[in-house]
């Protein structure tokens, strides 16, 4: 195979400079699937406000398996072109949620038990019920577990750049790493395989290179990913030195094959998603099947993403506890996705996987 340069990161990004074809351009913008189902689904939406015929749903007709309700909802995407899959589906009182799995995304929605009307979203209106979606997910990040225990704990939250999931992770853990340390030995490192394309590919292999030569600012330069995104904004914003960067870049794709596997299609996870074999070794060892997985000292560890979780669970990982375990963080759950807002509720399990 005819060697071939690794991209080199650049703060001028110019779309123009390529003309892709669908198929590429499907691959390094998953959102374009996504959002393409997202727009039937509100077009289903809209239908149904202007019928008004969603009450006739709510009034104890015979109700179908959760499984025959999903299974419509796939029918319907699929019949206008669209593509998705069933991760899981929960009873939610006379709704089934379907969490549909888009191009790696994963998309909520609700459908009535009769399996005939959806509904795109929930937003509780009594403040007992919001209470209590906080309080059931406060005390499924609160179970205790048994965390193997060191003088100076290995913190490792594997994740996908790109992942929605992934991204809530590390905004609940950044202010953990922030206030220990080096009281303890952390390091975000990512899962195998990349489910969002090319950009998640090529912004892991700067954020490996920029973790392993310029670690003092990438937390800076993480802060900065996760608002938006842009990691060409963000290498100017952490002052990285773009040529110690480039090389780095260019020696990793080279000792991981990391552009070699980018274009092997036949190499592709299940063929569809391709391998990033960074950090391979350790992903084999610990079993890491999704985005985000927290290792604590060689084991996975449950958790929820908000700081305060992190912080006792980390804590918990300590022979002696330094007092800074004392400190108090925010309790808030971080929304998933860009963005540094607050979460609305939801599970705390949901991966990338």
């Amino acid at each position: 195979m005819t060697e071939k340069e690794t991209p080199e990161a650049r703060i001028d990004n110019n779309p123009d400079n390529r003309i892709p074809k669908i198929k590429k351009t499907i691959a390094k913008n998953p959102w374009i699937t996504s959002t393409f189902v997202l727009g039937i689904l509100f077009v289903i939406l809209l239908i149904l406000n202007f019928t008004g015929t969603i009450t006739g749903a709510f009034s104890g007709v015979d109700a179908v398996s959760g499984d025959v309700a999903s299974s419509k909802i796939v029918d319907f995407i699929e019949s206008r072109g669209g593509q998705a899959s069933v991760s899981q589906v929960n009873e939610k009182g006379f709704l089934y949620e379907v969490v549909l799995s888009v191009d790696g995304q994963e998309l909520p929605v609700y459908i009535t038990k009769d399996g005939e009307y959806l509904v795109p979203s929930l937003m509780p209106l009594s403040e007992d019920s919001a209470d209590t979606n906080a309080n059931n997910n406060q005390n499924n990040q609160q179970t205790p577990q048994d965390v193997p225990k060191s003088d100076k704990p290995v913190v490792e939250l594997f994740v996908m750049s790109h992942c929605p999931y992934g991204t809530q992770a590390e905004k609940g853990m950044i202010p953990v790493f922030e206030l220990l340390g080096d009281k303890i030995d952390s390091e975000i490192k990512f899962v195998y395989y990349a489910m969002h394309g090319e950009v998640e590919v090529e912004e892991q292999l700067t954020q490996y290179c920029i973790q392993k030569e310029q670690e003092d600012k990438y937390l800076d330069y993480l802060k900065c990913f996760l608002k938006e995104g842009n990691g060409n904004e963000c290498l100017t914003e952490a002052s990285i030195d773009v040529s110690k960067l480039n090389s780095c870049r260019k020696s990793a794709d080279e000792e991981f094959d990391v552009t070699k596997n980018l274009e092997d299609e036949e190499s592709w996870l299940s063929g569809r998603f391709p391998l990033f074999d960074v950090h391979k070794e350790l992903n084999d060892e610990y079993g890491i099947g999704g985005s985000p997985t927290l290792v604590i000292n060689g084991q996975q560890v449950s958790s929820g993403r908000d700081s305060a979780s992190y912080l006792s669970v980390v804590c918990s990982s300590f022979n002696n506890p330094p007092e800074e375990c004392n400190e108090e963080l925010s309790s808030a759950s971080p929304s998933a996705g860009f963005g540094y807002s607050e979460s609305s509720g939801g599970s705390t399990d949901a991966q990338c996987a």
